[in-house]
């Protein structure tokens, strides 16, 4: 059973695990140590058999890959399947009963899983794309730690239900498995089935059988590998969940060749039995490869990602016995914490291994004999060498394998270049080849020859390399398939034939001969080991000091090479060893350096530097010198200098102004891109945000558990007034509410998000905006990670924002915002690209698009800096400081290059501080940079009379360096007795601020703060203040930095790191808005931003705004571009040339020039470093202004001479060589215009805080980043943009184009959508497994910008403007106008005095007068209608409007919609889904069409209405029943009582509003059943159906296409009257008497909103004292209300007052009136069968029909205690006439005057209807044939039967000619006109001559032609009494076809 070496225990291996397991323990995080027994038991024989080498033919292994036998090359055997028995089924997928076992029929049937039993996914070789489920005992799998898998097999076939299957081979046959080789449960069950939260059962995490997950997935490591110095996570998905193929491989190759591919030169073999087949000379590295990679792979521990799970007793040759414990392994991982597994160089830890992660090896396998690394090894090189496995067979190592890193990333980047020709391979390009192995391996030594001295080796720029050399050599085939177009690239080195094996070392070694031995080649003859041997043997005997690579090349055997490169450099060795590390193995290696005291040595070798003794001493003797005078080298505390310049009257630095507070114009116009994004997502058809629906906003902001960053974002909350604006808050806040709604994800996050989400469940009209910031931390997926329990912030994101409420909830939408955003842009991310918002670019085209007074200065602006010419830049290296690190690296080639590069630059800053104390010898113990930052970190206080100071960042991302950096430093402080002049702050992600007291008075005094309580809590609290913030974690979380940040000091940060976003995100650190006024120089030309005329003139805008803080001629003066970081630099770079008296004077000079610019212009108001700053919401420094006198010397007479500071508009810091050089230019001119005021001013502009704002702060890189950073790429972009963007993703492939320079960020975002996809640990991951192809969320959006530019303040002005949308969606803007010529009423008999009645009273009704007047407020400028008792003055009426204000200036008030409003078609809400007719799936209900005849005498014909009629309201329509035709409407009873429904069907005619129209009932109705018709034209037929498909349409006739309101009325009255002798006839049968059927319809407008009632106390029955109050209710309410009334049939017109905010309690004091009704009638079209609308009216068709109806003897009611509410609608209604000319090309305005004209002339015809034309003509010009009735109200026209508007300055009588009509007496008026409208025979002669008519009065006769013109004049006898002329006829400016109206006018005689 290969047990052999089980049980040999020696003793020196017993003390060796022993002391493993011990160190183990004091390093891991794990408390619970491996067992010493188990380790030994367990790995044994590993180290043993793997020293054994490859002799042992019987191994498992070999059986294990079909190999067959000792011949590696030989053919593999076959495995005879044993025949099926008789008669089973033998179908893949199927087991032997027949039932299906695949996965994709499995998914969502219900599987029966013994307790004990899990579900895996077993693989057939002849079903590539299935997996078959198979329940197995989980004892026979591996555990959590990828070990202890039980010998044998258990398991039970799902389908068939059989049991007890002891042997993997019989069950394999049973479930029809067809194998070809040996059955293994390793090779065959792959993967964990689990269910996903649909519940259905899906593919989850490989099963890590014995590492052959690195194995089978070797093809895509490459893809994701970004450099030789990786990313963190950067080796390939070994934990993946392969649910695609894997990218970069051929899809095409079924999935096992694609991941035996790489490893094989001929993937035909490996096509059939997966990654069983390998071709012989490469399976046995491979396997070790594999199995030695996965030593520390965490897995989910319900789900299985097993590492290492070789059974205890089945063990293989090349498991290494140093593969790391679980101690090691188990570890969290999470965003601060990769797997191991991931890391490129996957580790076995040797002997020392565990001590610490650092000593990463990787013995990887391969034939032939072991090779021993020598003992010594790293004491001897001082490095440990990094050995990048390359082609072909690799050899065994053995002995001192801790002194060597192996890794497989070169092999998988060879790999991948060789599947760059697959991509053209699937297009049918066969004939291209990929890159041979030797072409590779000779441009890997190009490359390697070319790298400077101080380079290190990328892995990207290698894969570059290979897709130039290989496009090249296959140009013109690639032309023909090639999508991308190909980038310029530099001719690589290429051979014209190709390079043979034999070549190759030729070629290599004399590649290598002009490097002077940085690249060493060693050729072996027989294998690598010898090679290896060679080069160890070289390193001893030091041989190798001046070379950094060697190659080892072995191309003798069957003309395949194998090859490896070790990195020997130790300068390179270590950056890319360490660079294998995970940041939790470098957080954790530091750590156990720091434990152990392995540092101790570095702290004895500096003290050996300082020749005056050690640095301690040095300060103890320092410190007793000074004991007695505090601080004697430094001038008085900052204090007690502002007092004594409070007293000399010189103003004291004022920059402590408030400044005012607003929104930047970017952030609103961002927080609007974001608006307009919700809004496109609820405008989209997919219904899937419901705007309509939400009242208000709610939030929650989830940030990274960082309390600085809580603090400030709570403080952004607090001061943007979002909470009171969203009503979620009322004044006074506190803060314990603004908590509420900010989450820091931490141990507590869940609860509160529960709380969350229980929240906006209750309140579905709510929308809550989940706004995740910062939101490229923590995207671990929490099915990856299921380390919850021990690290909670681990996944978080994923396990809150990702969960299935989140994501179904339809009122949540989430708003990530970031300024990294590339991890969320991968092939699988949830967020449509349509849902993103980028940062709007400030310049487009040289033109400012959002002008601010404010710069950002960001990332590419600091790049910028470095190519100015002759400034220093702002971006930084210290070469002194990295010499010293470099050398020290090298004397402790132990210790890691974070360790010792914080102990040199905390021994620089202590040194320096010691210089400038007065210590001058310490300066040769720092280095110029550390010098200036120190220097004027001191000295700035002094130049301030507050005393303000500046901040220097020391980023230390370790938090136990940062702790001893601080430590360290407070030491030397307090030694220096500088404990008063600057603080030291260690800023802790996890806890706040401290600061001391004595700094705390200070703040608090600057900031004018009384609280006694009050603590800074965030960085930008800490402005001004002169401090060190050393920084620490990881990552920052957005944490913001004040304006006084001077120096960035991050030369400490990962530099092995080189991914996008980590760059990125140190960098954003740095980030600042600088004053737009000052222009900085950008570019290498030395130049301002804009050019200087630009400048000034953009500066003469803003004169007025500045005004009032100094001259404006100052302001344009280039003076002001003057640099004043030049002063502090100037001075401390000297210093640190010169000596003490030197530099005083020296800077002493520089003070007394320039500086008195400075404060002599006004400053601007300061520029923020972060959202805080940008909005202005936190009270930030600003300069003060300078006396005047020293304004009034630039006076705009005297600008100063315009050059003087031109050249002077640097930023950064300049060292002595350029400040000298630049003092006699900057002072002399400078001081040549200064004015004569003391020193005092001066300092008073030379505050610290005052320059903040005009320049960026000086960063301090590493050199390494530096040189990434600078650097640019063939298309001019910097090299950093084309890194791995961030560390959880990985590349598709290494055949992809370059990003380019010229990409937006928009086109970035497509671009790594389509080349990036996320790791297995990645939250997204999973997300296309899904199955949908669409699977981007709907609600979710991305803010992306670049860091500390103001998002917060964006979003939360987002917040405020959706909730001012939302509110505004609920608001409607009603008419409010109070009713008209209410002046007019008398108060005789005209009351309703019964004030408490319900309904009206019929008898005391009846006795009521008719009120003629018109009240409603739309008719203001329509004529008066006069009764006989009214006596009007002329000045009585209003000035009237001028036409075109009739429509525009109605006035409105704005209401909140109430839960009874009709609505329009955007209204969408659960509860009307189904009235309005959408299914719950959307799809649109059936309708039918049907016709409706009935005859009409007055039109002469037959009238065909249509009906369309949907399938859910044919109940309310009767049918004959064998042919369905429609016969009528059903009608209710008078006698019914039901409160179920409305009795009266309701119609709305309406044109032009299918959207705007109010037709949604549902609501206003309060869901009870009613009979709704909207009555459409015929064009617009098919337009209302779509929008309103569950209505009833009534379409009229075509004919009525071009009519008016007046048409639908009359049809409409017309239609219900013949339906209502139908339902009679019908129901009569039914033994129903006709007067019971119910005769009422409601005709309403269609912008009828909403319905109130007034509800009146009256004290008594007469009393006049009554109080009322109005209220909102239901149409459902009035109707059934109305409807009850007692005697309502013998009323024939009931209506409601119209709603106005101004109602006088006399209005509704009685409760009816009988006077005109409008908008919303309930008409009895019993009563007035023989009233008709008169069907070719346009405007007044109510009023007109109003009086028909009194003048019949009809009673009209109005109900004063209802009233209606009207919403203005824009479009459609009245607006939808237009008059217009027939001349097409004519553009003239027609107006009203040429509406008319003379019949027969030449006059232009309009396209308008004859009757609008004459409407609008007699509204606007009537005074042209009324002259004497103008203003005359005594003397009105009389009108006969009709009433028409004659504009408002001319009163009309109404009078019917109809017998026994009511009419008003008319025998004492004089009329001055007299108006016959298309009168019909009831008008004849002896009735006109009963009207009096005054001398001169006019007559006008309308006819339809102008035959019936002289027919009425004969007929009426009319030539009697007036007098006509020819000229006198008209006639409306129609053409002949349109039918014009005629008319005739006369004067009486």
């Amino acid at each position: 059973m290969g047990n052999s070496y089980a049980g040999q225990l020696k003793a020196t291996r017993f003390e060796e695990v022993l002391h493993n397991s011990i160190e183990a323990s004091l390093r891991s995080n794990n408390l619970v140590p491996r067992p010493v027994f188990s380790q030994l038991y367990l790995e044994a024989e590993q180290q043993l058999s793997s020293l054994e080498g490859g002799s042992r033919v019987d191994n498992e292994e070999e059986e294990e890959e079909g190999e067959g036998g000792p011949d590696p090359n030989g053919p593999p055997n076959p495995y005879q399947l044993p025949p099926a028995p008789e008669g089973c089924c033998t179908t893949d997928g199927f087991c032997q009963a027949g039932k299906d076992l695949r996965l994709v029929s499995m998914s969502s049937e219900p599987v029966d899983v013994p307790a004990g039993f899990l579900l895996v996914g077993a693989k057939s070789p002849s079903l590539p794309d299935h997996l078959l489920v198979c329940a197995v005992d989980k004892r026979f799998l591996p555990d959590d730690n990828g070990h202890n898998a039980l010998l044998g097999f258990s398991g039970n076939c799902v389908g068939c239900g059989k049991k007890g299957f002891c042997y993997f081979t019989d069950f394999s046959n049973h479930i029809n498995l067809k194998l070809t080789t040996q059955p293994k449960k390793q090779k065959h069950l792959k993967y964990y089935l689990v269910r996903n939260a649909q519940g259905t059962l899906t593919k989850g995490p490989l099963i890590c059988w014995k590492g052959s997950e690195f194995r089978s997935r070797q093809s895509s490591t490459g893809t994701c590998n970004s450099s030789l110095f990786p990313p963190l996570e950067s080796s390939g998905p070994l934990a993946a969940f392969p649910s695609e193929p894997v990218p970069g491989t051929n899809p095409g190759v079924p999935m096992g060749a694609q991941q035996a591919g790489p490893a094989s030169d001929h993937p035909s073999l490996t096509s059939a039995s997966g990654p069983a087949v390998f071709n012989g000379k490469d399976s046995p590295k491979h396997q070790q490869l594999a199995k030695s990679s996965l030593s520390a792979l965490p897995r989910p521990s319900a789900l299985g990602i097993l590492p290492n799970s070789g059974p205890p007793k089945k063990r293989h040759k090349g498991w290494s016995p140093e593969s790391p414990s679980a101690t090691d392994g188990g570890y969290p991982q999470s965003s601060g914490n990769r797997a191991k597994c991931e890391g490129a160089g996957v580790s076995c830890v040797p002997q020392a291994g565990l001590v610490g992660p650092a000593s990463v090896s990787f013995p990887v396998v391969a034939s032939g004999e072991p090779v021993s690394v020598p003992d010594n090894l790293l004491k001897i090189c001082k490095a440990k060498p990094v050995i990048f496995k390359g082609h072909g067979n690799f050899p065994y190592l053995c002995g001192n394998l801790s002194d060597v890193v192996v890794s497989p990333l070169l092999y998988t980047c060879y790999q991948n270049s060789q599947s760059i020709s697959r991509a053209y391979e699937q297009r049918g390009a066969s004939s291209i080849q990929p890159i041979s192995e030797e072409m590779q391996l000779l441009l890997t030594v190009y490359y390697l020859v070319q790298l400077a001295a101080d380079q290190v080796p990328l892995m990207e720029d290698l894969e570059q390399i290979f897709l130039r050399s290989w496009r090249e050599s296959h140009l013109t085939e690639i032309r023909q398939y090639q999508q991308v177009p190909s980038q310029p690239y530099p001719p690589a080195p290429s051979t014209a034939a190709p390079v043979t094996s034999a070549q190759l070392p030729w070629l290599a070694g004399l590649a290598a001969s002009s490097c002077n031995d940085s690249v060493h080649v060693i050729e072996c003859a027989y294998s690598l080991a010898e090679g290896l041997s060679e080069m160890f043997r070289l390193l001893i005997e030091g041989k190798l000091a001046k070379t950094n690579y060697v190659v080892i090349i072995c191309a003798c055997r069957n003309a395949a090479i194998d090859s490896c490169i070790a990195v020997t450099g130790k300068y390179q060795a270590r950056i890319l060893s360490e660079s294998l590390l995970s940041p939790a193995e470098y957080q954790r290696e530091v750590h156990y350096e720091l434990v152990t005291g392995k540092v101790d040595s570095l702290g004895a070798f500096f003290s050996t530097l300082c020749p005056e003794g050690d640095m301690d001493i040095l300060l103890d003797k320092f410190h007793q010198e000074n004991q007695g005078h505090v601080s004697s080298s430094l001038p008085a505390s900052s204090v007690t200098q502002a007092a004594a310049l409070d007293v000399s009257g010189t103003p004291v630095c004022t920059s402590c102004h408030l400044e005012p507070r607003g929104v930047r114009p970017f952030q609103l116009a961002v927080a609007q891109k974001l608006l307009s994004h919700v809004c496109s997502i609820a405008d989209s058809s997919t219904q899937n945000l419901d705007l309509g629906s939400f009242e208000k906003v709610d939030f929650l902001i989830c940030i990274p558990p960082s309390e600085v960053t809580y603090q400030q974002t709570l403080f952004h909350v607090w001061h943007s007034g979002v909470l009171l604006e969203l009503g979620l808050e009322k004044e006074p806040m506190t803060k314990q509410r603004v908590e509420q709604y900010v989450l820091k994800l931490d141990a507590e996050a869940q609860t509160r998000f529960k709380a969350f989400l229980q929240n906006s469940f209750q309140n579905p009209h709510t929308l809550f905006v989940l706004i995740h910031d910062h939101a490229h931390w923590d995207l671990v997926s929490a099915v990856h990670n299921l380390y919850s329990q021990s690290d909670p912030p681990v996944g978080l994101v994923d396990r809150l924002l990702n969960c299935r409420e989140v994501k179904e909830a339809p009122n949540i939408v989430t708003l990530h915002v970031t300024s990294f955003p590339y991890a969320l842009q991968t092939q699988h991310t949830l967020i449509s690209p349509y849902n993103e918002i980028h940062w709007p670019l400030s310049y487009s085209n040289g033109v400012d698009l959002y002008h601010e007074n404010k710069k950002y200065f960001g990332l590419s602006e600091f790049i910028e800096s470095t190519l100015s010419g002759h400034s220093l830049p702002l971006l930084r290296y210290d070469s002194s400081f990295e010499a010293m690190v470099t050398a020290l690296g090298k004397r402790f080639p132990r210790l890691h290059s974070a360790v010792i590069r914080t102990f040199v630059l905390v021994q620089h800053y202590a040194a320096a501080m010691m210089a400038v104390s007065g210590l001058p010898q310490m300066k040769n113990h720092t280095s110029v940079e550390t010098l200036e930052i120190t220097q004027n970190l001191l000295n700035a206080p002094k130049q301030c009379p507050c005393g303000h100071g500046l901040m220097v960042l020391l980023r230390v991302p370790c938090s136990p360096l940062a702790a001893v950096a601080y430590e360290r430093l407070a030491h030397v402080r307090a030694r220096l007795a500088l404990e008063e002049h600057f603080e030291i702050i260690l800023g802790n992600p996890s806890s706040g601020i401290t600061v001391g007291k004595h700094f705390v008075k200070q703040l608090k005094m600057w900031q004018k703060i009384e609280d006694a309580e009050w603590r800074p809590q965030t960085y930008l609290e800490l402005e001004g203040l002169p401090c060190i913030l050393i920084f620490s974690g990881m990552d920052p979380h957005g944490e913001s930095l004040p304006r006084s940040l001077r120096y960035c000091d991050l030369r400490l940060i990962n530099s092995s790191c080189l991914v996008r976003t980590a760059l990125e995100q140190e960098l954003g650190l740095a980030a600042y808005f600088v004053s737009n006024e000052i222009p900085l120089e950008k570019g290498a030309k030395n130049e301002a931003l804009e050019s200087d005329g630009e400048k000034l003139s953009s500066t003469d805008n803003e004169d007025e705004e500045l005004g009032t803080e100094g001259s404006t001629s100052e302001k344009r003066s280039p003076v002001k571009r003057e640099r004043s970081s030049s002063h502090d630099s100037a001075s401390s770079s000297l210093s640190s040339k010169a000596s003490s008296s030197a530099l005083c004077s020296e800077t002493s000079a520089q003070v007394s020039g320039p500086p008195q610019r400075d404060q002599a212009r006004s400053p601007p108001p300061c520029g923020p470093a972060e959202e805080a700053r940008a909005t202005g919401e936190k009270p930030w420094l600003r300069t003060s202004q300078g006396p005047p006198m020293v304004i009034s010397r630039h006076g705009p007479g005297h600008p100063p001479p315009p050059d003087c500071g031109l050249r002077t508009s640097q930023r950064g810091l300049q060292v002595s060589v350029t400040a000298s050089s630049q003092l006699p230019s900057l002072g002399s001119t400078a001081m040549s215009t200064a004015p004569a005021t003391g020193t005092l001013v001066l300092q008073a502009s030379q505050c610290s805080v005052t320059k903040a704002c005009r320049q960026p702060p000086t960063v301090f890189l590493p050199k390494l980043v530096y040189d990434v950073l600078v650097s640019t790429d063939s298309s001019g972009l910097p090299k950093a943009a084309s890194l791995l963007p961030a560390p959880s993703v990985m590349w598709t492939s290494s055949f992809r184009p370059l990003l380019s320079k010229t990409m937006t960020s928009t086109e970035q975002s497509l671009y790594y959508r389509q080349w990036t996809v996320p790791r297995p640990s990645h939250m997204d991951y999973g997300n296309r497994a899904e199955g949908r192809v669409d699977s981007f969320h709907p609600r979710r959006l991305l803010l992306s910008g670049p860091p500390q530019i103001g998002k917060t303040g964006a979003y939360l002005q987002f917040l405020s403007i959706l909730s001012r949308m939302l509110i505004r969606l609920t608001e409607v803007d009603v008419y409010d106008e109070e009713e008209i010529n209410t002046s007019l009423r008398e108060e005789s008999d005209w009351h309703y005095l019964q004030l408490s009645d319900p309904w009206p009273d019929l008898e005391l009704f009846q006795k009521m007068p008719f009120d003629y007047i018109i009240h409603d407020p739309k008719y203001e400028d329509a004529s008066l209608i006069c009764a006989h008792h009214q006596s009007i003055k002329s000045e009585d009426r209003g000035i009237s409007r001028k036409p075109e204000d009739l429509y525009v200036r109605r006035q409105t008030a704005r209401m909140r919609l109430s839960k009874y409003a009709a609505y329009n078609t955007y209204h969408h809400c659960e509860q009307c889904h189904q009235y309005m007719g959408f299914h719950p799936r959307y799809q649109l209900y059936e309708s039918t069409l049907h016709a409706f005849a009935f005859s009409y005498s007055m039109l002469g014909e037959e009238i065909q209405l249509h009906f369309i009629i949907p399938k859910s309201k044919e109940h309310h329509f009767v049918f004959s029943q064998p042919g369905g035709q429609l016969e009528s409407m059903r009608l209710p009873l008078v006698t019914d009582k039901s409160h179920e429904y409305i009795k009266s069907p309701t119609f709305t005619p309406t044109t032009g509003r299918h959207e705007h129209g109010l037709f949604n009932l549902y609501h206003a109705m309060d869901g009870a059943s009613h009979l709704h018709v909207l009555v459409v034209k015929e064009y617009e037929m098919a337009i209302y159906k779509k929008y309103w498909p569950n209505h009833i349409m009534l379409v009229l006739p075509s004919i009525f296409n071009s009519a008016g309101v007046g048409a639908a009325h009359f049809l409409i009255k017309e239609l219900s009257y013949h339906n209502l002798e139908l339902e009679r006839n019908r129901q009569e049968e039914l033994g129903i008497k006709p007067q019971d059927i119910w005769p009422f319809i409601v005709i309403s407008d269609d912008s009828c909103v909403m319905w109130n009632v007034v509800d009146v106390d009256c004290a008594g029955e007469r009393s006049r004292e009554f109080s009322w109050s109005e209220r909102n209710v239901s149409l459902k309410h009035i109707m059934q209300h109305i409807e009850a009334s007692p005697n309502i049939t013998r009323y024939a017109l009931l209506g409601m007052r119209k709603w106005a905010s101004k109602t006088r309690g006399g209005e509704v004091r009685e409760p009816f009136s009988r006077c005109h009704v409008h908008d919303f009638i309930i008409l009895n079209v019993d009563l007035t069968q023989n009233v008709q609308y008169n069907q070719n009216r346009f405007t007044c068709d109510d009023v007109d029909f109003n009086l028909r109806v009194h003048s019949a003897g009809l009673l009209l009611c109005r109900f004063n205690r209802f009233s209606v509410m009207k919403k203005q609608i824009a479009v459609g209604g009245h607006r939808s006439f237009h008059i217009t000319s027939k001349v097409s090309d004519s553009s003239a305005a027609v107006v009203p005057a040429q509406y008319i004209c003379a019949p027969d002339s030449k006059h232009t015809f309009l396209a308008a209807p004859a009757q609008l034309l004459l409407e609008k003509f007699l509204q606007h010009h009537s005074q042209r044939f009324f002259p004497l009735s103008l203003k005359n109200h005594s003397h009105p026209v009389l009108s006969v039967d009709c009433y028409l508007n004659l504009g408002s300055q001319i009163s009309v009588c109404y009078v019917s000619s109809r017998p026994h009509s009511l009419n008003i007496s008319c025998s004492d008026l004089m009329f001055s006109g007299l108006l016959l409208y298309l009168c019909d025979s009831f008008v004849a002669a002896s009735f006109l001559k009963k009207f009096h008519f005054l001398k001169g009065a006019t007559l006008c006769v309308i006819c339809q032609d102008r035959n019936s013109l002289r027919q009425t004049v004969v007929r009426l006898e009319l030539e009697d009494e007036w007098q006509f002329r020819l000229r006198d006829e008209f006639q409306t400016a129609n053409a002949k076809e349109d039918r014009p109206l005629f008319f005739l006018t006369g004067r009486h005689i």
